[in-house]
C-alpha cells in the first residue's frame, strides 16, 4: 500500500472518529425536545432499538446507537420501565433515559368533587379515557368484593379528591385508593371527637357529615348545621333535612320536593324516620368530617336559605318561621319548616 493510500485511510479514519466523537457530545448534551412536550407508550417488549425509533417518531432527533451506548454507560439498559412518558422541552437524551429507567410516567388525573355520588363517580371514570374500565355494570356486591369493602353499602365511602394516576391503572385501583384514604381520614378525625355526642361509630359519623355537605357548601356554616343535627339527635326531633329526602327518591326527583314526597315512607325520608338515615347520602369532604364531630355549642334547633348559599339559624320554631317569611316565602309555598 503506498504511502498516500496510507495518508488518505489513516485521515478518513480522523475525521470519522472526530465526526463520531462530536456527534456523541452532542447526544450527551445537546436538548432533544424542543418546542412542544412530547408523549411516547412504552410497552412490554420494546427494544431499546424501538423505543428510540418511538422518540425519532416524534420528531426528536435520536439515534438509536448513541440510545443504546449512553443507555449502557449508565447502567439504565436494563431498568428501563413501561408507561406512558411526556418528555418536557429542554431535556437532553441521557434525562430522557433516566426519566424511563425511574419510571417517572405521565400522570393524568380525575376529581371527585366533594358531595357527589358513587353514581356520579362511576360515571365520571367511565368517561375518562386514560382509566382501564373493568366495573362496567357490577353489581354492588361484586364491587365491595373487589375493594375488600366492609360495610353494606357503598354509598358516601369514597373520598372526595383530585387523584392522579398512570395510563390504563384500572377503575377498581382508583376507587380502592379513595376507599383507603376516607378511612384514614375516619380514623384520623374519629378518636378526636367532640365527647358525649349522639354518634356510636365512624360510619354514623360519616352519614351526618354527608348531610351536612349536602345541606352546605360553605364552610364557616358546617358546625352550625352540624350543631343543629346533633340537637335534633339528642332531644329525640327528626332531622328534617331536605337533601335524604331528595337522595331516598332516587330517579323520581326532578328538581322539587312535594308535600307527597315527604309522606313516601323511604328509609331515607328524615321527616318522617327519627334519627339518621340508614347510609351516608354522598361523600363528605374533610371539613364536613370534622364539623360532624366538632359541632357548635349552641341552641338552634332550625335553619332556612337566605338564596345567597347561607343560613338563618333559629333556636325557636317562632324565629324560624319568621325567618321563613323573611327569606323564602314565594307564590307556591315551596320552603317547609325544617
Amino acid at each position: 500500500m503506498s504511502n498516500k493510500i496510507i495518508g488518505l485511510t489513516l485521515l478518513f479514519i480522523s475525521f470519522t472518529g472526530g465526526w463520531a466523537w462530536m456527534d456523541y457530545r452532542q447526544a450527551l448534551h445537546a436538548p432533544v425536545v424542543r418546542d412542544n412536550s412530547v408523549v411516547i407508550e412504552i410497552v412490554k417488549g420494546d427494544s431499546m432499538t424501538r423505543i428510540a425509533e418511538k422518540l425519532a417518531e416524534q420528531h426528536l432527533k435520536v439515534s438509536a446507537l448513541w440510545f443504546k451506548i449512553i443507555a449502557l454507560q449508565k447502567q439504565s439498559a436494563a431498568k428501563l420501565k413501561t408507561g406512558e412518558y411526556e418528555f418536557t422541552t429542554g431535556l437532553t437524551l441521557p434525562e430522557i433515559i433516566d426519566q424511563i429507567a425511574e419510571g417517572k410516567t405521565r400522570q393524568h388525573s380525575i376529581t371527585f368533587p366533594e358531595g357527589w355520588s358513587l353514581a356520579e363517580i362511576l360515571a365520571e371514570m367511565k368517561s375518562n379515557p386514560h382509566i382501564q374500565h373493568t366495573l362496567n355494570e357490577t353489581s354492588p356486591e361484586v364491587l365491595r368484593a373487589h375493594i375488600g369493602i366492609t360495610e353494606s353499602k357503598t354509598e358516601g365511602l369514597f373520598f372526595p379528591d383530585t387523584y392522579f394516576f398512570e395510563k390504563n391503572m384500572s377503575d377498581v385501583s382508583l376507587l380502592k385508593r379513595a376507599y383507603d384514604k376516607m378511612q384514614s381520614v375516619l380514623q384520623e378525625e374519629w378518636p378526636q371527637r367532640t365527647a358525649n355526642l349522639p354518634l356510636n361509630s365512624p360510619y354514623e359519623a360519616l352519614i351526618l357529615a354527608s348531610i351536612i355537605e349536602k345541606e352546605t357548601g360553605a364552610e364557616e356554616e358546617r358546625p352550625l348545621i352540624a350543631g343543629v343535627m346533633v340537637r335534633r339527635l339528642q332531644k329525640g326531633m327528626p332531622l328534617q333535612t331536605d337533601p335524604t329526602v331528595i337522595y331516598g327518591m332516587g330517579d323520581n326527583y326532578h328538581g322539587n320536593i312535594g308535600e307527597q314526597d315527604l309522606k313516601n315512607p323511604t328509609p331515607y325520608n328524615t321527616y318522617l324516620i327519627k334519627g339518621l338515615p340508614p347510609t351516608p347520602i354522598a361523600m363528605p369532604g374533610r371539613d364536613a368530617i370534622h364539623a360532624a364531630l366538632h359541632p357548635d355549642t349552641g341552641n338552634s334547633l332550625y335553619f332556612v336559605a337566605k338564596g345567597n348559599g347561607t343560613h338563618v339559624f333559629s333556636s325557636t320554631l317562632q324565629d324560624h318561621n319568621h325567618a321563613v317569611k323573611l327569606f323564602q316565602k314565594q307564590k307556591n309555598d315551596q320552603y317547609r319548616t325544617r
